[in-house]
Formats: C-alpha cells, structure tokens, sequence
C-alpha cells in the first residue's frame, strides 16, 4: 500500500532541517526576520511545506529553544553526589546557551524552554534534588531558582556587541569563574534551606 505524502515530505524535508534553518535565519537575522517565509527561502521550498512540520512561529520557537537543550549534558544516573551533579549540569547549559547567544533572549523571553527535552532535563533536576533532601514545592523553587540564574547570567554576558558596559566587560574565563561561584552559592543556600526542614538525610553542601 503506497503512502500519501505530506508537503514537507514531498519537498524532502524533515522536522530537524526545518529546525536547522530556523536556527540560521534566527542567528542571522533575530526574531523579526524569522518567518516562515525566510525560512522556506534558505531551504528552496514554498511556505506551505513547513506547516507538515510546525504549526507556526510560536511553536517553531519552542522546537528550536528545546532542540538546542539536546546539547546539555546530564549527569549520570547513578552519579553518587547529587550536588556535584546539579552543579555540572547548570555549567553544561550555561555552556550551551553560551554557544547560542541569538537564542538567550528568547529563553530569556520564554521563561526557559517546553518540549521533550525541556521536559527531560527538568526531571532529571528534580530527581536530583530529591535526593539531595529537596522534595515538593520547594523542589519546585530550587529548580526554578537555577534555570533563572543560568540563563538570566548567560543573557547578562552575552549582551550583543556595542552594549553598554558599566565597567571593561569580562573575558569568557571570567565569566565563567563568576557564574561557577555564584551556582556554588546557590547550591549551599538550597542546602542549607533543605537542612532547616529535612534534618534526616544528606544533602547539598
């Protein structure tokens, strides 16, 4: 039985080159010069094949937030230190953004990312946490806490080029050094709010 194809499967796209080109035309051009149109232009194909693959800008958007967050690297699943663990993975995203800086405004816009690797990474943080004693609402805060300073530090050092500085702008080491103090602060202060309410088990130090 031969299977009626899509638009975009006629034209021979696929999701992720659709998400690639969006990606080009973002860093290229920034939000107001990503269209469905641009996009379609840079990959030789009418408009209406990319609705087989997104149903519009604002979810293109998502998928190509949540798309770059495949790059982060989670800990193991059997990582022994769940605060080194939380530790390594807020640097893995701080990295990434880092390496997208047309793409931190709208995380920054967006609150973060939605999607399966949105979904995916968050879960991992929570699974983290608990284990570190944080479970609940305040598992809830922790998490939330973390994603904002990862990505409101990285929308901070990324700040476009003739943005004005209030002093010499830091070098990438610095920077680093800087955001890597500040989440060793956090991490304590969660631990030590954990401590306050769940004296019973090991937690972030």
């Amino acid at each position: 039985m031969v299977r009626s194809r899509k638009p975009g499967e006629r034209a021979g796209l696929s999701r992720e080159g659709v998400l690639a080109a969006a990606g080009e035309v973002l860093a290229a051009g920034g939000l107001e010069g990503l269209t469905m149109r641009a996009i379609a232009h840079r990959l030789g194909v009418a408009p209406n094949a990319l609705y087989s693959h997104v149903a519009n800008k604002t979810t293109l958007i998502d998928a190509v937030l949540d798309d770059v967050l495949a790059q982060v690297k989670p800990p193991a699943a059997d990582s022994q230190d769940p605060a080194a663990g939380l530790h390594a993975m807020m640097i893995s995203t701080y990295r990434v953004l880092l390496a997208h800086p047309d793409l931190v405004p709208l995380y920054l816009a967006r609150q973060g990312a939605r999607g399966s690797n949105a979904q995916r990474l968050g879960d991992v943080m929570l699974a983290l946490l608990d284990r570190a004693g944080v479970g609940g609402p305040a598992a809830m805060d922790a998490r939330r806490v973390l994603i904002v300073y990862t990505i409101g530090f990285a929308a901070f050092v990324s700040r476009p080029a003739g943005h004005p500085w209030p002093d010499q702008p830091m070098t990438e080491a610095q920077s680093l050094a800087n955001f890597t103090t500040g989440l060793g602060w956090l991490l304590t202060g969660i631990g030590s709010g954990r401590q306050t309410r769940r004296p019973a088990r090991r937690g972030l130090s």
